[in-house]
């Protein structure tokens, strides 16, 4: 495991179906200021709720879905104004009254995908970029932010939101802690040794999309009312919701550093590809990060408009994010 300090404060940085993008965001809403929610490319049952059962972990357990030990979830009492607060957070978020990213200057760095070492200082370089990035955009609109902490891992550990690697599983957002966690080795497995740096770009794009959620309040909210739902395709229609606005807050990232990336109209074919094969490819199995058409649709929607308000799946028809 690799952790490194960030610059202000203490950061760890330490069809086959590709693994989901979700893969996860782990992490879970507790009661007031408490340990919140999660969701990733990774996303179905949570491992904590498999756990407990004693079944095996899904074949494509959604990280984002994974919670920590003993948090519990609280929702708004029915009658408590609950409706409105659905509104405020998910459909009228602040974040999406902040106008498209700026334009950053952010050249792809140099990629080996055959040497871990040079997947870890991508992914340091290219996570620089993104916590700059989003912190001049809530900046924007006084809103606070925090990077997130990141772990790049080369071995298995213990996060707050389960071990890791997991079934499935080669990166994931764990809320608990706000960290990333991505596997420097597996996520080239995962990604059929695939040499298009643009591909890894995406993935942990998307999962910083979740903590772009988290920092927002999104995450929160949406974790505790998933795990209030009582059937499996209730959840599922959460959880697709929460993955296709990951999908499109990472392309609206990628959009906004794409003359500098850069990013024409090759990159971007590779982009909306590999998105496509972390669909939901076999929907019998599971239907949790939305059909492999709306994954790259709301992910060119983002690469195109670079506006988080552009990526309000919550308010979107029910077609547009099956």
């Amino acid at each position: 495991m690799l952790v490194r300090e960030k610059r202000s404060g203490l950061r760890p940085r330490p069809h086959q179906q590709r693994q989901r993008f979700s893969f996860g965001v782990l992490g879970v809403v507790a009661a007031g200021l408490g340990a919140i929610g999660l969701a990733g490319f990774v996303s179905a049952a949570t491992i904590m709720e498999e756990q407990a059962s004693g079944t095996a972990l899904a074949p494509a357990a959604p990280a984002s879905e994974m919670e920590p030990t003993g948090a519990t979830s609280e929702i708004p009492e029915e009658g408590a104004g609950s409706e409105g607060i659905e509104h405020e957070i998910l459909v009228a978020n602040a974040l999406y009254d902040t106008g498209p990213l700026d334009s950053s200057d952010c050249p792809a760095p140099d990629l080996d995908v055959t040497e871990p070492e040079s997947m870890e200082a991508y992914l340091h370089e290219l996570t620089d970029c993104l916590d700059d990035t989003w912190e001049r955009q809530f900046d924007t609109a006084d809103l606070a932010f925090s990077p997130p902490t990141r772990v790049y891992w080369m071995t298995e550990g213990q996060s707050p939101c389960g071990r890791y690697p997991a079934a499935d599983t080669a990166a994931f957002y764990c809320r608990a802690n706000q960290a990333l966690y991505l596997g420097v080795e597996h996520i080239v497995e995962n990604t059929q040794h695939a040499k298009e740096p643009e591909k890894y770009s995406m993935l942990l794009s998307h999962e910083y999309g979740h903590h772009v959620q988290g920092e927002a309040g999104i995450l929160d909210y949406y974790q505790a009312t998933r795990g209030a739902e009582s059937t499996a395709e209730r959840k599922e229609a959460w959880t697709r919701r929460s993955e296709l606005q990951a999908n499109c807050l990472g392309g609206a990232f990628l959009g906004s550093v794409a003359e500098s990336f850069p990013i024409g109209e090759e990159e971007r074919g590779n982009i909306l590809e590999d998105v496509r094969t972390r669909g939901d490819v076999e929907p019998e199995r599971q239907r949790t990060h939305g059909t492999p058409e709306n994954g790259a649709m709301w992910t060119e929607h983002g690469l195109d408009r670079q506006d988080p308000a552009a990526c309000n799946t919550w308010d979107a028809r029910d077609e547009l994010v099956e």
